[in-house]
């Protein structure tokens, strides 16, 4: 006879909680689930169609710029008019078919938290969070770690010891190859760490130095297409141009004009191949991409500039349409 104890430790090694009939083992990768489990994000061009964004909205933080220097801006911002712009933008990448989510934070934020591109870096499988250099844009990351979890995006890796990183400092040359700029934002662990969470699936990252003095690898390089990508001649490092040759990206130099007009010029977002959101103003800059094939959507954004920054950095990504398998 067997015991009664013995009986219930037999049903419940055969039950499915145990293995037994009705276990349902989770055969998809984490890959195959991002878009079902979780929500529809990732990338892996720069120039893809563009489904889905992440913004933050200013607000009252940006009265904070009456003292640039202490904010780490160029000149006072007037709020009222830079929301206005940052509305206009939006708009405009609605009317692109573009979904936008917004930080949207529950309380005070540090008066950088609207260039959401430096926040983070998007992955096929998920973001990475950035760990901005700058003791002024510390813990402004937290917001969006928030947000992408509310939207259902995984977070791949968050930042831990001395590592700095901003998103603005990596860019995807195909779909298995990342190039990750290393300088004043990104330094040397921040810059391995982020090439360690990518070849864990399976990508790999050429890390480049950065002139001295510039800010990130952004305002160097974008791409508009799988084959041609805008460079800054004697700012652009040689080993990303010879990475694009290689690949046959044909490069379209930037005209000959001062460093603040062209930083500005080339702070745009790639709606899909060969089409563009770029900061109206910048004439010579979008006769070149026009004359090169590029059609150039323009929005207003004078007031917006004086935080050091455009569309791009405003802007982070979460989804393109796949160009890799």
């Amino acid at each position: 006879m067997i015991d009664k104890s013995l009986s219930k430790d037999i049903e419940m090694f055969h039950s499915a909680a145990y293995g037994g009939a009705g276990w349902s083992p989770r055969n998809q990768t984490h890959r195959d689930e991002v878009g079902e489990l979780w929500a529809p994000s990732g990338i892996d061009s720069e120039y893809a169609k563009l489904r889905s964004i992440l913004l933050h909205r200013p607000g009252s933080e940006l009265k904070n710029s009456q003292d640039p220097d202490t904010v780490q801006m160029l000149e006072p911002i007037e709020l009222e008019v830079a929301q206005a712009e940052h509305d206009e933008m939006a708009k405009a990448f609605r009317d692109a078919g573009v979904q936008i989510n917004y930080v949207s934070p529950n309380d005070a934020v540090a008066p950088n938290q609207m260039f959401c591109a430096d926040q983070m870096f998007m992955t096929p499988e998920g973001a990475i969070l950035a760990r901005p250099a700058s003791s002024v844009r510390a813990g402004e990351e937290r917001w969006v770690a928030r947000r992408l979890a509310d939207i259902g995006i995984p977070i791949l890796r968050t930042l831990g010891g001395r590592a700095t990183f901003e998103g603005a400092d990596a860019m995807w040359l195909d779909p298995e190859t990342v190039v990750i700029g290393r300088g004043m934002r990104t330094n040397q662990e921040g810059a391995k760490k982020v090439a360690e969470v990518l070849e864990e699936i399976g990508v790999s990252s050429i890390i480049c130095d950065m002139p001295f003095g510039t800010m990130h690898l952004m305002g160097m390089l974008r791409i508009v297409d799988v084959d041609l990508a805008v460079c800054w001649p004697r700012l652009t490092p040689h080993s990303i141009v010879e990475a694009l040759r290689l690949r046959g990206t044909k490069i379209l130099w930037v005209p000959d004009e001062p460093y603040s007009v062209l930083a500005r010029a080339l702070n745009f977002v790639t709606l899909r191949p060969r089409k563009i959101l770029m900061l109206d103003g910048y004439e010579i800059m979008r006769d070149k991409l026009e004359n090169a094939g590029v059609t150039c959507l323009t929005v207003e954004g004078t007031e917006l500039i004086k935080a050091a920054g455009a569309i791009g950095c405003l802007t982070a990504i979460l989804w393109r349409d796949k160009v890799g398998k």
